[in-house]
This record gives C-alpha cells, structure tokens and sequence, in this order.
C-alpha cells in the first residue's frame, strides 16, 4: 500500500511539476505581483522541504532493494542538497531540460513503485540502464546547443 501511495505521489507531483514548467511563461506573465509576507515565504520553505524529504524517501524506496542502499542513498542526497544546493540550481537554471528530465525519472520511479505494489517486477538495471542513456543524450544535447552558439 505505501509503495501504490508513494508512487502515486510522485507521478503527481512530478506531472504538476511538468505542467507547470510548460506553462510558466504564460502564468508568469498573466499574473500580477503580489506582496508576499515573510511568514508565508517560511512556510512554504518548510513545507517544500517536508515535501522534497519525503521525495527523497519515496525514491530511494522506489530505486533500492536493501535497506542500507535506501539509508545510504537518503544521506548522500541530503549530504549533496546541503553543500551543493546552490551550484546544481544554477546549472539547473542554465539548462532547463534537466529539471523536466530529472522530473521524467521521477514518473519513472513512481510507475516502478507502483508495479511493485501490484507484485509486477520490473528490474531495476533496466530503469538504470534508461535514466543513465537520458542523461548521457542529454549532455549531448546540452554540448550541441553550446557550440551553436
């Protein structure tokens, strides 16, 4: 039940997220400016951080078979999101795809969890093997639209 409900969660979320990439520009500029109080942005900084926790939870259960891989991979991620936050959001900044590339593996992991709700196994090299081909095409692509330049 938990792996349905966590994949469930992170195909929503990772879905809404999609969206509202695509749409961005056009929310962005219909909208007006709003004056945001500093207690509301804490808020929603505690709350997306409870979220992305429980993302990071949810993935590492999704992508690990052994308990320890799941702790491990938990701490590496928390470990790098502290030191390198700023750094990765810049590239992150600079080459859009990736956020809706990383976004896609999220879908991913979130099918896989479900599948295995319903005891349909799909081998976790083959999910290794796909992400790993993306980002490699997505480097090539990110190498490409420099030189054109």
């Amino acid at each position: 039940m938990i792996l349905l409900i966590g994949g469930l969660f992170l195909i929503i979320k990772s879905s809404g997220e999609i969206k509202e990439a695509i749409n961005h520009q056009e929310h962005h500029e219909s909208e007006s400016k709003n004056k945001v109080s500093y207690l509301g942005v804490l808020i929603q900084i505690a709350v997306l951080d409870i979220v992305f926790s429980l993302d990071s939870v949810i993935t590492a259960v999704g992508m690990a078979s052994h308990l320890p891989v799941m702790i491990l991979a938990i701490m590496i991620a928390v470990g790098v999101m502290m030191f390198a936050a700023k750094p990765i959001g810049d590239f992150v900044d600079t080459h859009p795809t990736l956020k809706i590339l990383a976004l896609a593996f999220l879908i991913l992991v979130g099918i896989s969890l479900i599948a295995e709700s319903l005891d349909i196994h799909i081998p976790k090299g083959y999910i290794y093997f796909a992400m790993g081909f993306s980002v490699v095409v997505e480097m090539i692509n990110i190498r490409m639209r420099r030189l054109m330049k």
